[in-house]
């Protein structure tokens, strides 16, 4: 299936307050959002989606921040399809060096639950998932367990560099020099 989203500025109006906890901290984040699980034909790198819903149902989280042009625009044609317009990208007007630190910190918590869940949407069949268990809907809930899946490897390798030059771009509110040193989380 082939995207046909375009960007709308007007769709970035998620709150802060209704962010979804598993967002990794960066100007981009999805708060309260119904995109129908589509986010990821265009941004398969930057979006993923819970099961807070219960039956294969829930919203979306920004599992990698975005940090080119070309990705910001796939982040922003994923936004682009969410019926509840709850993407937003100040996210550095809100997060605070604290913040970012306290999300690291409890980093095992969301890599426990990533795990867990694409384990689930992983497997080929989900008896209680009602009309979702439809094998035609298989391979939606293979690629989403595999955007679990590249979370937790996002997680164990790459994250950390981020997050200590999103950490310095809080502080500075500037990209860091060559050799310049970055701050600890």
């Amino acid at each position: 299936m082939e995207s046909t989203a375009h960007f709308e500025p007007r769709i970035l109006r998620g709150r802060w307050e209704d962010r979804n906890w598993r967002n990794v901290p960066g100007p981009f984040y999805a708060g309260a959002t119904d995109e129908m699980a589509l986010g990821r034909l265009d941004a398969p790198h930057h979006i993923c989606y819970d099961d807070d819903h219960g039956g294969g149902f829930g919203t979306v989280f920004v599992y990698r921040q975005p940090t080119d042009e070309g990705q910001v625009f796939d982040v922003l044609c994923g936004a682009s399809l969410d019926l509840y317009e709850g993407y937003n990208w100040d996210g550095d007007d809100h997060w605070t060096v604290e913040a970012v630190r306290a999300w690291w910190a409890d980093r095992g918590r969301v890599r426990a639950w990533a795990v867990d869940i694409a384990a689930d949407w992983g497997a080929d069949t989900h008896p209680h998932w009602g009309s979702n268990n439809d094998p035609r809907f298989l391979g939606h809930y293979h690629d989403a367990a595999q955007g679990h899946r590249d979370f937790i490897a996002h997680i164990d390798d790459g994250l950390e560099s981020y997050l200590r030059g999103y950490l310095f771009w809080l502080e500075q509110r500037r990209e860091p020099r060559p050799g310049e040193a970055l701050p600890r989380l």
